[in-house]
């Protein structure tokens, strides 16, 4: 019976959360792309520098 308990404990949590969930705002999702955009290019970039430099080491 305990795990049946964890399970509907559980579930009442994530209704909870998703009831009180929004539909972000046009303004919201811009921010939130522009933010998720620039953290990709920027690991992109260290990424690519990193090759770069690895290369540069051995040969």
């Amino acid at each position: 019976m305990k795990i049946y308990e964890s399970i509907k404990s559980f579930s009442l949590k994530c209704k909870r959360v998703w009831f009180s969930m929004k539909k972000p705002s046009r303004k919201e999702y811009e921010t939130i792309a522009k933010v998720s955009g620039i953290g990709i290019l920027i690991l992109g970039a260290m990424g690519f520098l990193i090759s770069i430099i690895m290369k540069l080491f051995i040969q």
